[in-house]
């Protein structure tokens, strides 16, 4: 390359002689670097191919190094050894005797100090190599500059940018393709083939028909067996025992049917919520009676223990009155059956529990339960009664005014839809992760199929629907007619499953190597939901007589079907809720690179930048770091030699894509 001539115009002589021997002093290198670079992987073979990643030859300042590096990489193509020997023998003889002969090749391994350094002189010589090209650049700028015209037919900003563009090109060799924070790029859709036929049938019909996701449907018919099976059968696994309800959430934006799609879902349990009400008046009117029977009784001996005057007289009116008022206690009015609601508070949810001897149910196509458990009415989240009622817990509830409520086991179903940016917001109400709301959900996060529908779709079979109804309904009034709650037992080799599924998510709970570490509190229950979903698959199988049959093998291989479904939905659920601290910071450290155009920093760069106040220490940075770096978004730089074994804070690279947007 031609050295362009300086053209001063003022100043004096020993400042242009001091210009001068800046401008033409050597290029950027370091020989040495690149004799321990090619030493190491002669020495060490198996450095070679990281090394390779970061490297493609031309790299190298003094041109012998490129040939020697071209016959390593030659040998190691073919699958020949590259120690010395055979790299002399893979060299032209001329080339050879240019570079110092095979001794040469013996000094580069004899003045290497360790081999396991060769990554950190492969990063030194690839940023020395860029050192140049930078140098190079500038000095075509300067000739550029010097050989304009001022002719408008010259280019000369065309010509300056394609200059730039070539020296801030992205380095992206040895990079692989990031993978995005998210916790699925594609989610798989609901396996509705795991359901008996008729709901199988009627989830897909129904999705066809109203253009809607699978998932929506299938998550309902979850929560419709859960409305029919919760509080009237138990389901025994190996060692304890599950409620059948459930808690499921179907995320979708607005426009997507979702009412629709609830309306036809749970038309049956309203036709069967109507003919328990018919079945109920009797009884009803009967209590109603007897209790309008007991108050007289009560208005009577009172008046009479008040009345009397004789001290044995009062004694024995007091005792009448008070068997009298025990009675009127003893002699209730019970609530007309009720199965479901799709709104309210938290305290009228409590009290529907108590009416309905410990059942009940909220199904809606939006998320208002989520804002009333957070305190929208009360000012102060009460999550009591979405506990108790996911686990079939007892209660027991005192309210200053009102009478106690007793509960011996609350068994609740949801069956919720809310939007995208409720399920965002679920994390900003802390005792909602707290308490282990957000761990008793089953997630369901599909895509819209807005943009996509089909204005013509396929119709449902008209006996595909009068079956589901009549199933929903005989499934409802069989159960509820059952005098006391029935337990569910698994065949012996369905127990085994069981076992086997404990063993195996277990691994995945584990801190720092499990998938599921960051959010133990909802995989923790994984397994006695796959159990519950395994008890709702057999009832619907076996709608007249479930309750009498053990659960199979079969029924239970389906049922984790569902359960690895409602896993990957639930990862990406936390996702978009922020669970995870770690992906959050990873998000901060990744904006502000994208922010800041960092191309490589440490962990005290990020303490005194603008995340200073979420990383108190070093240590805080490393799980965010941890999560980058496996993702693919930064790269830890070799440390470099260290004769007194000092630690060394590390340093990170970033990934390309990050810095070559502009």
């Amino acid at each position: 390359m031609t050295t362009p001539r300086l053209h001063v115009v003022n100043g004096d002589q020993d400042g242009q002689a001091a210009e001068l021997a800046e401008f033409v002093r050597p290029l950027p290198h370091n020989i040495q670097a690149e004799q321990h670079l090619l030493g190491a992987v002669m020495l060490a073979p198996a450095e070679l191919p990281e090394v390779r990643g970061l490297l493609d030859g031309t790299e190298f300042y003094r041109p012998a190094h490129g040939v020697i590096w071209s016959a390593i990489v030659g040998l190691a193509d073919r699958g020949a050894p590259f120690e010395p020997v055979a790299v002399a023998a893979a060299i032209a003889a001329r080339d050879l005797a240019a570079l110092g002969g095979g001794p040469y090749l013996h000094t580069l391994i004899s003045q290497v100090p360790t081999a396991a350094n060769a990554t950190y002189y492969a990063h030194l010589v690839r940023g020395l190599a860029y050192a140049r090209q930078v140098v190079t650049s500038g000095t075509r700028l300067m000739q550029l500059g010097y050989a304009a015209t001022g002719d408008t037919h010259n280019d000369l900003r065309g010509a300056v940018v394609a200059e730039l563009a070539a020296v801030t090109a992205a380095q992206s060799q040895g990079w692989a393709e990031p993978t995005p924070l998210s916790a699925a790029a594609e989610l798989p859709p609901f396996p509705v083939w795991a359901f008996p036929d008729w709901l199988d049938e009627y989830t897909a019909g129904l999705a066809e028909v109203t253009q809607t996701p699978p998932d929506l449907a299938g998550c309902l018919a979850l929560a419709v067996l859960g409305v029919a099976a919760g509080g009237k059968v138990w389901a025994r696994a190996t060692t304890w025992t599950e409620p059948t309800n459930l808690f499921t959430l179907v995320v979708l934006p607005p426009g997507n049917r979702k009412s629709e799609v609830y309306k036809h879902m749970t038309a049956p349990i309203k036709t069967a919520e109507a003919a328990l009400v018919e079945q109920a008046k009797p009884r009803i009117a009967e209590a109603a009676v007897a209790r309008k029977v007991a108050e007289a009784n009560v208005e009577k001996t009172e008046k009479a223990a008040t009345a009397a005057i004789d001290a044995t007289q009062r004694a024995v009116a007091m005792d009448e009155a008070a068997a009298a008022r025990l009675d009127l206690e003893e002699t209730p009015i019970p609530a007309e059956p009720c199965l479901f609601s799709d709104d309210a508070t938290v305290e009228r949810l409590t009290s529907h529990v108590a009416e309905q001897g410990g059942r009940f149910a909220i199904l809606s196509p939006e998320g208002e339960i989520f804002s009333i458990a957070a305190g929208r009415y009360s000012g102060a989240p009460n999550l009591a009664i979405l506990k108790s009622g996911h686990a079939g817990e007892e209660m027991r509830i005192d309210r200053m005014g009102r009478a106690s409520e007793r509960i011996t086991a609350a068994t609740i179903t949801l069956g919720i839809c809310t939007q995208p940016g409720v399920l965002a917001r679920l994390g900003e109400t802390p005792q909602f992760g707290e308490q282990g709301l957000l761990g008793r959900l089953l997630y369901s996060v599909p895509a819209s199929l807005l943009g996509f529908r089909n204005e013509r779709p396929d119709p449902m079979p008209e006996h595909i629907q009068t079956t589901y109804s009549a199933n929903v309904q005989a499934l409802v009034l069989s159960l509820a007619a059952l005098p006391e709650p029935a337990t569910l037992h698994f065949a012996t080799d369905a127990q085994a499953a069981i076992l086997d599924l404990a063993r195996e998510h277990e691994i995945r709970l584990r801190p720092g190597t499990g998938d599921l570490a960051h959010m133990t509190d909802w995989a923790g229950k994984y397994v006695g939901a796959v159990v519950r979903i395994a008890a709702l698959l057999h009832l619907a199988q076996h709608i007249h007589d479930g309750w009498d049959r053990p659960i199979t093998l079969a029924t239970f291989t389906n049922a984790r079907l569902i359960g690895e479904y409602f896993t990957l939905h639930a990862q990406a659920a936390y996702d978009a809720i922020g669970a995870d601290p770690a992906v959050n910071d990873a998000r901060a450290v990744l904006d502000w690179i994208d922010r800041t155009a960092t191309t490589r920093f440490t962990a005290r760069d990020l303490m005194r930048s603008g995340l200073k106040n979420r990383f108190k220490k070093a240590t805080d940075t490393e799980p965010a770091l941890r999560v980058l770096e496996s993702h693919g978004w930064i790269r830890r730089l070799p440390s470099p030699p260290n004769p007194r074994n000092r630690p060394t804070a590390p340093a990170y690279e970033t990934h390309p894509d990050l810095t070559n947007t502009p």
